[in-house]
C-alpha cells in the first residue's frame, strides 16, 4: 500500500524544473498579447501604438504582437486594424507577467470614427465575454482575471460563481442544480475521471486557481466534446506560452476563526506531512501478508503480526492555538520565450503552488426512527474535525512553434491534495436504552492523500492550401488515492450513570466503526488519443466549416482496501476502562480471551478491478447560411465496454455493459444584430455509472455514522435537453442574458438512506433506477453592468446571475412529489466590484446562495434529509505596492458565517424549524481569512 510513493518520486521533479526556471531572465519594458476579432479568430496587421511616443508594432499571422518600451509606468496603447472599430487601452504596465486578450469589434458605416475607451483590466474581460457572445454554444466563461480578483484559492471555489452554478463540500460542482454526478470534466482538452472512491464527481480544489488560464463551462452538447454530461461540460485551461521572459513570488499565510486562538489536536504522524505525503510511518510493516495468506493464519499468528500495526497511543496530541494554527501559501511562477533552430519559437510557463490550512469543522450528526412527525433519535453527536489541509501542485507547459502554421505542445502537471485530520466525537446513543441513551467518545484519525498526474503531447497544424487545420492528441493521467491506517476507537458510558466508568466498545465482532484500523490504495490508470480535422469552405457567401474526429479513452482501476479490526473475544472491563494512549499497548494484545486480538475483516467487496474503453467518433458542421443565422449541428457516437470484477467467472464481478449511442445535437444562434443574440439548441446525452456505484464494496463513512454501499443493478441515465437564451452585449464588458432549459432523465441514479442495513445498522444505497425518471424546467438570468454612467459609482462594477428549476422524479410511474438528488430549486450570485486605479486599489464583494435540495434520498420510513437555504459573502481587497512591482491581498472567505443545516422536514412546510424538523447533520465551516503578497522579478 504504497500509493503516496508517486508524489514523492516526482517532488524530485519539481525541484530540478524550480532551479531550471530560474535561469529565465525576466525582460522589462516589454508590452505582449493577441488581437482577435469577435469570434475569436486572429486579426493579421493589426497596428499597436503607445500613445506619445514612437513606438509600435504589427501583429502576426496569429495575431500575436510584441512592443519594446522603455517607460517603468502605466501607458497607454492605440489599436487599430482595416475594417474594424479602433480601441484605446490605458493602464498597461510594461513587462506585465499578463498578456494582453485585445477584442476588436467589425466596424460599421455609423462607427466609422468611433475609438473604444476602456482600461487594460476591463479589456482581459472583455475578451472573455466576446469569447461568450461569439462561442457555438451555451456557454459560461471565467477569465484568469476573474478568478484573481475572487478569494478562491482553487478552480472548486471559481467555479461557485458562474451562473447556475454552485458547490458542494468546498470542492464538488453543481451544474444548473444537478448534483455532482451529472457533469464533465476536461483539462485542456482531454476527458478526466473521477477523483472519488466513493462517488461520481471531480473534485475541483486539486487545481490551484494560480495555474488556470481560462475556464469555460458548456451548457449545451456539441459533437466535438463528450456527451457524457447534463448538467455541464466543465474546461479546465491551464496556462499557456507567454510572449516573453517572466518571474513572480507570491508568499501568503491564512488562517480560519475555528481555530485560530484555540486548542488545535492531532497525532504522530510522518516526517513529510507537511507536504501532504506518508513517508511510510502509517505503511503497513513490509513484511506483512498478502490479504490472501493473512487469512488463513491462526489467531495467534494474526495477532503477533498486528500487534505493531494497531499498538500504540490513540489518544489525540494538543499542539498550540495561534502560531501552529497559520497557515502558508507560497507561489512561483516563471515563463520563457525564445528562439531555437533556426528562428523557431520555443517557449515555457513553469508554475510551483504551496498551500497549507488548519481548520475545526464544528459538526453535529444524529440519525433517527421517524414515526409522522415524531423523531426519536438513534444517536446525536457533537464532533470537532482538526484538518490539515496541504495543496501543492506543479505545472510545466513548453510549446514550440515551428512555423506560423505548426506546433507542438507538451503540457505537464501534478497536484498533490491531502488532508491529515483528527475527529473527537462526544454524544449519546440510543440504541440499547432509548431513554436516557449512553453518553460516548469517539476518536478518529485519518490521513488521506489525492496525487493527480497528466500529461499530454499535441500537435496543431494549420493547411492553408486545402483550407483545412488537423489537430491531435495523446495524454496519460494518473489518480491515486492513498488511505493509510485511518483508526477508529469508540467508548460509551453506562445509560443513567454519569460517574460510571466509559469503556472502550470492543467485543468479539470485527467492526470498522470502533478498534478500526483501515487502510485503502485507489489507483486510475487513463489513456487519451485522438484526433480531428476542420476544412472551410464558401457557401452562401459565407464561410463554413465541417469538423470530424475521434477519440479513444482506455480507463483502468485497482482498488484495494484492507480493514482490521481489534477484538476482544472475552469481555476485560479493566482493561476496555484503560483510555486511548494505553488501551493499545502491546502489552494488551495476545492469545488469551480476555486480551487483545487482531484480524482482517473479510469479504470479496474489499478490492476490486475495473476498466472501461471508449471509442467516440464524431462529425460537426458549423454553418453560416446568413449575416444573422449560424447553425452548430451534427452527430457523436460513443461506444463504450465497461468492465467492474474479473474476466473470470470464479472470480467476483459485479458488472459488464457494453453499449452503443448515437447521440445527436443542434445549436441554432441568430444573431439579431451586433448586440444581440437568439439561442436555440438540442440534444441527446448520457450519464453513466461510475466503478464505486457498480460494486457492493461497504465503506463506513464516521461522519455521517452508515455504511456506504454500491448497487451492481444500476443502468446508465440518457438525458434529452432543450435551451433557449436571448444574450445582449450592450458594450464591451457588459452582458445581458436570459434564458430557459428542459431536461428528462431516463433512470436517473440517486443514493438513498436505507435505516434497516445489515446487522442492523444504517446504511446508503444506490437506488434500482431502470424504472425512474425524471423532468426539469429552469430559467436563468445573468447580468454584468458599468455604473459609469453615474459620477458617483463610475468606479464600480455590478454582476449577478439567478436560476430557477422545477425537478420532478417519477418511480414506475408514480410520482414522488420531490426532486433528484442535490437539486436546488434556485441559485443567486452576485458581485459588486470598486477599482481606483490610479492607486492601484481594487475590491470585489461576491454573494452565493441556493436553494434547499436533498443530500439523501429517503424511503418509506424515514423521509429524505434537505440542505437547508444559507448565504455565502465573501471579500477580496488588493493594492497595488512598489510601482505595480507587488500586490497586497487580503481575501475573507464566508463573512456571515451562516452553519450548514441538513434536517427531516417533518411538517413539510419546506422551511427548517428548529425544535420542529429533526436536525440530521448541522456544521460551522468558520470564517477563512488570508493574507497574500506577490511580487513581480523583473
Amino acid at each position: 500500500m504504497q500509493g503516496g510513493n508517486l508524489a514523492a518520486r516526482i517532488l524530485s521533479i519539481i525541484f530540478l524544473i524550480f532551479i531550471t526556471s530560474l535561469s529565465a531572465q525576466a525582460q522589462t519594458g516589454k508590452i505582449t498579447g493577441r488581437v482577435v476579432d469577435e469570434s475569436n479568430h486572429a486579426i493579421t496587421g493589426a497596428s499597436i501604438k503607445v500613445a506619445g511616443s514612437t513606438a509600435g508594432a504589427v501583429t502576426d499571422v496569429d495575431g500575436h504582437f510584441t512592443l519594446n518600451i522603455s517607460a517603468k509606468d502605466s501607458v497607454t496603447i492605440e489599436v487599430s486594424a482595416v475594417g474594424f472599430t479602433a480601441k484605446t487601452i490605458s493602464g498597461i504596465i510594461p513587462g506585465s507577467t499578463e498578456d494582453l486578450n485585445i477584442n476588436l469589434t467589425a466596424s460599421s458605416n455609423d462607427l466609422q470614427a468611433v475609438t473604444v475607451k476602456t482600461s487594460a483590466r476591463r479589456e482581459s474581460t472583455n475578451a472573455l465575454i466576446s469569447f461568450q457572445k461569439n462561442t457555438n454554444a451555451v456557454a459560461q466563461v471565467i477569465s484568469a482575471e476573474a478568478i484573481r480578483r475572487s478569494p478562491d484559492k482553487n478552480t472548486g471555489e471559481a467555479l461557485k460563481r458562474v451562473t447556475g452554478l454552485s458547490m458542494q463540500e468546498g470542492k464538488y460542482i453543481v451544474v444548473r442544480g444537478l448534483s455532482d454526478r451529472y457533469n464533465q470534466a476536461m483539462l485542456n482538452g482531454v476527458l478526466l475521471s473521477s477523483t472519488e472512491p466513493d462517488r461520481k464527481t471531480f473534485s475541483f480544489d486539486i487545481f490551484p486557481s494560480s495555474i488556470v488560464e481560462n475556464i469555460i463551462v458548456n451548457k449545451t452538447f456539441i459533437p466535438e466534446y463528450s456527451a457524457e454530461w447534463a448538467g455541464g461540460l466543465i474546461q479546465v485551461n491551464t496556462k499557456d506560452i507567454p510572449s516573453r521572459n517572466f518571474m513572480n513570488v507570491q508568499v501568503g499565510t491564512n488562517f480560519n476563526t475555528n481555530t485560530i486562538g484555540k486548542d488545535f489536536y492531532t497525532y504522530k504522524g510522518g516526517k513529510l506531512d507537511w507536504l501532504g505525503i506518508d513517508d511510510g510511518a502509517r505503511a503497513l510493516p513490509g513484511n506483512f501478508p498478502a490479504k490472501n495468506q493473512f487469512s488463513v493464519l491462526g489467531n495467534s499468528e494474526k495477532t503477533q503480526l498486528g500487534t505493531p500495526v494497531a499498538s500504540g497511543s490513540w489518544a489525540p496530541e494538543k499542539k498550540g492555538s495561534f502560531l501552529p494554527t497559520l497557515g502558508q501559501t507560497f507561489q512561483f511562477n516563471s515563463g520563457f520565450a525564445g528562439k531555437v533552430l533556426n528562428d523557431k519559437d520555443l517557449g515555457g510557463v513553469i508554475s510551483v503552488t504551496y498551500n497549507r490550512s488548519l481548520r475545526n469543522l464544528d459538526y453535529n450528526n444524529s440519525f433517527y426512527n421517524i414515526d409522522g412527525t415524531k423523531a426519536d433519535p438513534s444517536f446525536r453527536y457533537h464532533n470537532n474535525r482538526y484538518s490539515n489541509d496541504v495543496l501543492w501542485g506543479a505545472l510545466a507547459n513548453f510549446s514550440l512553434r515551428l512555423n506560423s502554421n505548426h506546433k507542438i505542445s507538451f503540457r505537464n502537471i501534478i497536484n498533490t491534495n491531502s488532508s491529515d485530520y483528527t475527529t473527537l466525537r462526544t454524544g449519546k446513543d440510543f440504541e440499547s436504552n432509548a431513554q436516557t441513551g449512553e453518553n460516548i467518545k469517539a476518536y478518529e484519525y485519518a490521513f488521506r492523500n489525492n496525487t493527480f498526474f497528466n500529461t499530454q503531447l499535441n500537435g496543431e497544424h494549420n493547411i492553408p492550401s486545402l483550407k483545412s487545420k488537423f489537430n491531435w492528441f495523446g495524454s496519460f493521467t494518473i489518480l491515486d488515492q492513498y488511505l493509510p491506517k485511518q483508526r477508529r476507537l469508540q467508548y460509551n458510558q453506562a445509560a443513567g450513570d454519569d460517574t460510571a466508568p466509559y469503556l472502550a466498545l470492543l467485543s468479539n465482532t470485527l467492526s470498522q466503526k470502533t478498534g478500526s484500523v483501515f487502510y485503502s490504495d485507489l489507483n486510475d490508470y487513463i489513456y487519451n488519443a485522438g484526433g480531428d480535422i476542420t476544412t472551410s469552405f464558401n457557401l452562401f457567401g459565407q464561410k463554413q466549416t465541417v469538423k470530424g474526429g475521434y477519440n479513444f479513452q482506455v480507463k483502468d482501476r485497482i482498488y484495494d482496501a484492507r480493514p482490521f479490526s481489534v477484538t476482544l473475544p472475552s469481555d476485560n472491563p479493566e482493561l476496555k476502562a484503560l483510555d486511548p494512549s494505553q488501551i493499545f499497548n502491546a502489552s494488551n494484545f495476545g492469545d488469551g480471551s480476555g486480551q487483545l486480538h487482531f484480524d482482517e475483516i473479510p469479504g470479496v467487496y474489499y478490492r476490486y478491478i475495473a476498466n472501461s474503453i471508449l471509442n467516440a467518433g464524431y462529425i460537426q458542421f458549423d454553418n453560416s447560411f446568413t449575416d444573422w443565422l449560424r447553425i452548430v449541428w451534427g452527430a457523436r457516437y460513443e461506444y463504450f465496454d465497461q468492465l467492474v470484477g474479473s474476466v473470470y467467472k470464479s472470480d467476483p464481478r459485479f458488472n459488464w455493459q457494453k453499449k452503443g449511442d448515437l447521440l445527436p445535437a443542434l445549436n441554432i444562434t441568430f444573431k439579431l444584430n451586433n448586440r444581440t443574440n437568439l439561442r436555440i439548441a438540442g440534444s441527446q446525452t448520457i450519464v453513466r455509472p461510475e466503478f464505486r456505484e457498480l460494486t457492493g464494496t461497504a465503506f463506513y463513512d464516521f461522519e455521517v455514522g452508515a455504511t456506504i454501499i454500491g448497487n451492481p443493478n444500476l443502468v446508465r441515465t440518457k438525458v434529452t435537453n432543450a435551451d433557449i437564451r436571448y444574450e445582449v452585449y450592450s458594450r464591451p464588458g457588459e452582458l445581458f442574458t436570459i434564458g430557459a432549459f428542459y431536461k428528462y432523465f431516463q433512470s436517473p441514479i440517486e443514493l438513498a438512506f436505507n435505516q434497516t442495513g445489515a446487522g442492523g445498522s444504517s446504511t446508503f444505497n444506490y437506488l434500482d433506477n431502470n424504472k425512474s425518471k425524471a423532468q426539469t424546467f429552469g430559467g436563468e438570468i445573468e447580468f454584468r453592468k458599468k455604473l459609469d454612467f453615474w459620477p458617483a459609482f463610475e468606479r464600480f462594477t455590478v454582476q449577478g446571475n439567478f436560476s430557477y428549476i422545477y425537478n420532478r422524479v417519477k418511480f414506475q410511474e408514480q410520482s414522488l412529489n420531490r426532486p433528484m438528488q442535490g437539486q436546488s430549486p434556485y441559485l443567486i450570485n452576485a458581485a459588486v466590484q470598486y477599482d481606483v486605479q490610479e492607486i492601484g486599489l481594487s475590491t470585489t464583494m461576491l454573494f452565493n446562495q441556493i436553494g434547499r435540495r436533498i443530500l439523501y434520498v429517503g424511503n418509506e420510513q424515514v423521509p429524505a434529509i434537505w440542505e437547508a437555504p444559507r448565504p455565502l459573502l465573501d471579500l477580496q481587497i488588493a493594492k497595488k505596492l512598489m510601482h505595480n512591482k507587488s500586490e497586497l491581498k487580503l481575501n475573507i472567505a464566508n463573512l456571515i458565517n451562516k452553519r450548514a443545516n441538513f434536517y427531516h422536514d417533518l411538517d413539510g412546510n419546506k422551511v427548517y424549524n428548529k425544535g420542529v424538523d429533526a436536525l440530521a447533520i448541522s456544521r460551522n465551516y468558520g470564517t477563512n481569512v488570508s493574507l497574500s503578497f506577490s511580487y513581480n522579478i523583473k
